[in-house]
């Protein structure tokens, strides 16, 4: 290998550490109060949700470990200097766990036990992030002074999916089994079904009312219909890439049909209509 190869790989390494470093630059963390001490968190990433209260912080989801300085400073701004003692993952992605360890390495984490199974086979993952309080079905807790629900929906977007309950303050966190006016990304590698999507949809609309905030694991603040919306646009393109399957035409004439301007805007850069359509056609 020559010098000249050598110090080109180099430098390849060298700008590409540093775009990587410096993806989160212009990332900034806003908050929306939904109640008192009950606060929405957004930045890049999952949206998480932050509980105040007794001298305690609660975080739900933790995004990235690159923005842990930037979410440090808005709790600052939001509890002075209240403790992270407790962080709820959602479910077991990146940009919902990324942060634990390097927000709070000796708080108490908690998630189904799915997501304690999947991150503890991952060699990259920090050890001090992974869940130290697991659990199956459901699990309520008493914390910062709110009481909280976690109930597991099974098999929707991953196999470890959880839902936050506020239920006397009738908010819920969904985590990502809402994509806010955007394609869902249905994970069927770690245990996510359309099927069970679709069905974890309709149990949540069941158990929520039209005053309900609905905090979606990606978009904006939402309620009630929102979610609702989300159920009829799965149901109807589900419809609609199946008719078309079942016409006997391939992924790739189906790609190329389209799903029509009524859902154009649900189209985004990661899950596009082309990547949605194909996890349609895949579905069982």
């Amino acid at each position: 290998m020559t010098f000249t190869t050598k110090a080109f790989m180099l430098l390849a390494v060298f700008c590409s550490t540093h775009l990587y470093a410096d993806r989160f630059k212009d990332v900034e963390i806003n908050s929306v109060k939904l109640h008192e001490n009950i606060y929405m968190l957004s930045g890049s990433g999952g949206n998480m949700a932050l509980i105040v209260g007794n001298n305690e912080l609660v975080l739900i989801d933790s995004q990235y470990a690159e923005l842990a300085s930037k979410i440090n400073n808005k709790l600052k701004d939001l509890a002075q200097d209240h403790l992270l003692n407790t962080i709820i993952n959602t479910h077991m992605h990146g940009d919902h766990v990324g942060g634990n360890s390097a927000l709070a390495p000796k708080a108490n984490i908690v998630a189904h036990e799915n997501v304690l199974k999947r991150l503890a086979k991952n060699d990259n993952f920090p050890k001090d992030g992974l869940p130290t309080q697991t659990f199956k079905d459901k699990l309520s807790l008493m914390l910062a002074n709110h009481e909280i629900r976690l109930e597991h929906l099974a098999d929707g977007h991953t196999d470890g999916d959880l839902i936050v309950w506020f239920e006397k303050e009738n908010i819920v966190h969904l985590g990502d089994l809402l994509f806010e006016g955007r394609f869902p990304f249905i994970d069927t590698q770690n245990g996510g079904s359309v099927k069970n999507y679709i069905e974890n949809t309709r149990k949540i609309i069941a158990m929520i009312n039209d005053n309900t905030q609905v905090i979606p694991g990606h978009g904006n603040l939402t309620n009630k219909a929102g979610v609702e919306r989300s159920l009829t646009m799965m149901e109807e393109t589900l419809a609609t890439v199946q008719g078309y399957k079942n016409a006997s035409m391939t992924l790739e004439q189906v790609i190329e049909k389209g799903l029509g301007e009524k859902w154009a805007s649900w189209h985004w850069n990661f899950i596009t209509q082309t990547r949605w359509i194909t996890t349609l056609y895949n579905a069982d």
